[in-house]
């Protein structure tokens, strides 16, 4: 092989690796992007230390919808990972572990599991979003989130709604630990 052939052959391969990583950076900065479970806050759904994939791109061709888990940015310069509950101009209330948005009873299946297991009260304490934020309904472009372990969560209950713009993206993929690989609700 001549100098110039192994020359040649260098700078296809460098091109070529160039472009890989190019396509990766972009896909993981716009796209997706993994994210690992920190803490049981999510529990039963999400154990502490799954890791995720993010959809980073779902919510700027549309908005979260209600039970969407999705992934922002919190006040404590962290990241949370919760279930939306509330969406713009929702009331809601929770009385005896039952979830009323506008009035109406919603049933949240991804809690039968730790409701059953409670035997000292409630799982979700009675609240209505006056007591929490302060506002009769939740206001318009931004989102109530609630984790799904529900006595040992940090959510909106107390820091507030979550703008639209801090969220990154919803998540449903767990793809670590190799016994829970697939889809969540």
């Amino acid at each position: 092989m001549t100098e110039e052939k192994k020359k040649n052959e260098l700078w296809e391969w460098t091109k070529v690796l160039l472009i890989a990583f190019g396509l990766a950076a972009i896909i993981r900065y716009f796209l997706f992007t993994p994210i690992v479970v920190d803490g049981e806050s999510m529990m039963p759904t999400l154990e502490d230390g799954d890791k995720m994939i993010v959809n980073k791109i779902g919510y700027t061709i549309g908005e979260p919808e209600r039970f969407d888990i999705v992934v922002f940015h919190a006040p404590e310069q962290k990241d949370y990972i919760k279930r939306v509950i509330g969406l713009p101009g929702d009331h809601i209330e929770y009385r005896d572990d039952q979830l009323f948005i506008n009035g109406e009873a919603y049933d949240e299946p991804y809690l039968d599991e730790y409701k059953e297991a409670v035997t000292d009260g409630t799982l979700t304490e009675d609240f209505t979003l006056e007591e929490k934020i302060q506002r009769e309904t939740v206001p318009d472009g931004h989102v109530f989130v609630m984790g799904d372990n529900r006595r040992f969560s940090k959510d909106s209950r107390h820091i507030g709604v979550v703008p639209f713009d801090e969220i990154i993206g919803s998540t449903s993929l767990i793809f670590w630990p190799m016994q829970d690989i697939g889809f969540v609700k």
